[in-house]
């Protein structure tokens, strides 16, 4: 058997292990969901140790699976659900509190009093970021909160703060403790221009500077494991990357310009801006990911808290569909949504919006609608959500000629043509959609020497289909007003109710 590399795709929903060759392709594959959690409404938790079993047992299942030597793992690579906040103690391992998930909204409290207190200039000068329940550091201060004694523990090096990279890191090796600049860059904390943990953000935090682990490149040997049933030891952990950033190493978006979007739980539009520290964009995040080497660069991110998310609200809340692959024939089956807009802003809106009010709708309704017109409308609201974003970007002085796509819903032929006409640019899809970790991947390959240089990556991504935009720019205009109004009207629906 030839030398591999496995991948640990650690999601929001679930967890994806994959096993690559030099070739690139994938050889095995294992993935298992995990317990969502809703303590309250609009509350997200999961319950660390569970992922860290689930994501044992899929890597341990894809090597047995591609029957792979532990002589023959030369390095594993680890992307991750980001801001996703777990507080553990340092000599048992063990959790205080779930994982607070990106999406939760339990901390908006903070925010709402860190705006009112005139702080969004000093995090967005310094993180790139704006003030949001999104992002990692409320999340730690409203946990410290949470515990007596927790923060005076946390101040002493008793209690440790990680993303999920980082929480996966220290239990894949038994005790190693670092975290990457793309994930680093998603917490309030980090100064992305200096690259230090930001004593004045920690200060507006209270987060003590102890509990945060050290930011290593994301390309390079983090730790070895330690052994795991089915894993085996002494393999270096030697790429770590957010999940969207290392979906856009994993698509060559290396140079300044290139941008892919991927259609997961949200939807994350990313555009690689260089070494060059780019300007403020409104509605936009300023945020790091890696250029060829895995170096950090600078790059605009717009993210979009429901997509994948809304085809599952279909499936398991409202029982509309079996499956999500069911959307596509629905959605090819009519001409269009009868009038119908669903705007899924469930947890919010995210870029360029930043409405943490906002709650989802369905407008435009009739009594001709029926459920195949909810269907498409909740499958077009991901490309109306990403045509939003683009526009933002399109500010920044760099087009967008083509979109490169990943992420499962990227595999629907429906969706991804609609995408191309409502942006009205070419929309690049892979033939491998796991983008995500073969960025992770590629990331752990070069850190170790299995490929040895970027441009042996080169030929790795290969491409699937190219959709090219067939709308009329006059249709795609109308179409897209049709949504502005939609949000529009969610959004002040928000306001009243909050107010």
């Amino acid at each position: 058997m030839p030398d591999a590399i496995l991948a640990l795709d650690q999601g929001t929903t679930g967890s994806t292990a994959l096993v690559f060759f030099h070739d690139g392709f994938i050889v095995s594959r294992a993935y298992s969901e995990f317990t969502q959690s809703y303590p309250e409404p609009g509350w997200v938790e999961h319950d660390p140790e569970e992922i860290w079993r689930v994501s044992r047992r899929v890597m341990s299942e894809a090597l047995a699976e591609a029957s792979v030597q532990p002589n023959e793992l030369k390095g594993i690579g680890i992307t991750n659900q980001r801001e996703t906040t777990v507080v553990w103690e340092r000599q048992t391992g063990n959790p205080i509190h779930p994982a607070i998930v990106w999406q939760s909204r339990q901390t908006a409290g903070i925010c709402e009093e860190l705006i009112q207190d005139g702080s969004s200039k000093t995090v967005r000068e310094r993180t790139g970021l704006v003030i949001d329940a999104y992002f990692s550091g409320t999340k730690v201060k409203w946990i410290l909160d949470r515990y007596p004694e927790a923060r005076a523990k946390a101040r002493d090096g008793e209690l440790l703060f990680g993303t999920i990279d980082t929480w996966l890191l220290w239990k894949l090796t038994g005790g190693a403790w670092a975290t990457d600049p793309t994930n680093a860059s998603r917490t309030l904390l980090y100064n992305i221009h200096d690259r230090q943990w930001d004593p004045t953000l920690l200060e507006m935090l209270d987060v003590p500077a102890a509990m945060l682990p050290p930011v290593k490149p994301s390309s390079g040997v983090f730790g070895v494991t330690c052994q795991h049933d089915g894993i085996p030891d002494g393999v270096p952990i030697a790429g770590i990357a957010g999940d969207q950033q290392a979906a856009l190493y994993g698509q060559g978006c290396w140079e300044p310009g290139m941008a892919k979007n991927t259609y997961g739980t949200g939807c994350f539009v990313v555009m690689n801006m260089g070494s060059q520290r780019p300007p403020v964009r409104d509605g936009l995040l300023t945020t790091l990911c890696c250029d060829s080497m895995g170096q950090a660069v600078y790059a605009l991110e717009g993210s979009i808290f429901v997509a994948g998310a809304a085809i599952q609200w279909l499936r398991d809340e409202l029982g509309l569909i079996e499956s999500a692959a069911d959307t596509e024939s629905i959605a090819t089956s009519l001409t269009d949504t009868h009038g119908v807009t669903v705007v899924p802003a469930f947890t919010g809106l995210g870029a360029p919006h930043w409405d943490m009010n906002a709650r989802g709708a369905i407008v435009g309704l009739t009594r001709g609608v029926n459920r195949k017109h909810i269907i498409r409308a909740t499958l077009e609201s991901l490309a109306y959500q990403t045509r939003d974003v683009v526009n933002a970007m399109a500010d920044s002085g760099v087009t967008i000629e083509e979109l490169r796509v990943d992420g499962g819903a990227a595999a629907n032929n429906f969706l991804m043509q609609f995408q191309a006409d409502i942006l009205g640019v070419q929309v690049n899809r892979p033939t491998v959609l796991e983008t995500t970790a073969s960025g992770a991947a590629f990331l752990a390959g070069l850190g170790v020497g299995f490929w040895d240089s970027p441009e042996a990556l080169r030929g790795v991504r290969r491409r699937d289909r190219m959709f090219q935009p067939a709308m009329v720019a006059h249709e795609r205009d109308k179409l897209y007003a049709i949504w502005a109004r939609a949000v529009a009207h969610v959004r002040a629906a928000g306001e009243n109710t909050s107010g």
